[in-house]
């Protein structure tokens, strides 16, 4: 499990991440959800261990994160930034083959071709990574930090991916949460910051919703992803409409000049 309790991240004394608690469980996939600005990404990173806490404690598997030597965190817990930058003319095998270094281990090139394979990269897995559109670079990097939690273990791993459905087109950002729902079978709990409602209502267990550094709203996608409490995050009208089984189906952003008592959850 992971753990965070009154987390703070301050920059220049104002709190991007302010005192924010919460639980992610293997075999759950969380999505986080929020206005530009909201502190989505640094909360990520704060978690990752990329970004220190001024205040508060982030706990993997009942350890304290500043108790844990890097490679060892590593192998317990793998980070997808938004963006990625390589300067060296790396192929694309090559660099899904840096998610190995942390984990020492033996059989790494089948592991390596299973995991391509799976996320679609294996056919240009002998191209220059540079040259690659940039979902393709996504994709191959999503590739790379599978690689980190995607063999069995003794203990929960963790997943963490910041805006892994950019620059992606709709079949690609359906098939890269499809292979993140179904980590959930190796007891791993997936962290996503999504910026797409609809995506999040259709694969998360679980959605923080998040305001200005704090978090407004954290449950169920079905009570969560309710009308009023996006309307009031995003300061805009939006409708959503549930289906028969009342989760959240369709998300739609409305014109300025809707008002918001105009429309309901169907």
């Amino acid at each position: 499990m992971l753990e965070a309790r009154n987390i703070q991240y301050l920059v220049q004394g104002r709190a991007i991440v302010n005192k924010v608690s919460l639980q992610l469980n293997p075999g759950e996939l969380t999505a986080i959800v929020g206005p530009n600005g909201a502190g989505k990404s640094s909360l990520l990173k704060v978690l990752a261990g990329d970004y220190k806490a001024q205040a508060g404690e982030i706990i993997y598997n009942g350890k304290a994160i500043e108790n844990y030597r890097p490679k060892d965190l590593a192998k317990i817990r793998a980070v997808m930034p938004q963006h990625s930058q390589l300067t060296f003319p790396f192929k694309v095998k090559e660099v899904v083959e840096l998610g190995l270094l942390s984990l020492g281990m033996a059989g790494g090139e089948q592991l390596v071709k299973e995991v391509m394979i799976e996320t679609q990269t294996w056919a240009f897995r002998d191209r220059l990574y540079g040259a690659l559109s940039g979902g393709e670079k996504q994709r191959v990097q999503l590739a790379r930090v599978l690689v980190q939690v995607w063999a069995g273990s003794d203990q929960p791993k963790f997943l963490l991916l910041d805006e892994p459905t950019s620059s992606m087109d709709i079949a690609h950002q359906h098939q890269v949460l499809h292979i993140a729902s179904q980590l959930k079978r190796k007891d791993i709990a997936v962290l996503a910051v999504l910026h797409d409602l609809n995506m999040a209502a259709a694969y998360a267990d679980q959605v923080i919703l998040l305001k200005e550094g704090k978090v407004y709203q954290q449950g169920a996608v079905a009570e969560v992803m309710a009308s009023q409490h996006l309307e009031h995050v995003f300061e805009h009208p939006i409708l959503v409409r549930n289906g028969y089984d009342g989760m959240p189906h369709f998300i739609q952003s409305l014109p300025v000049h809707h008002q918001s008592h105009t429309f309901k959850i169907a």
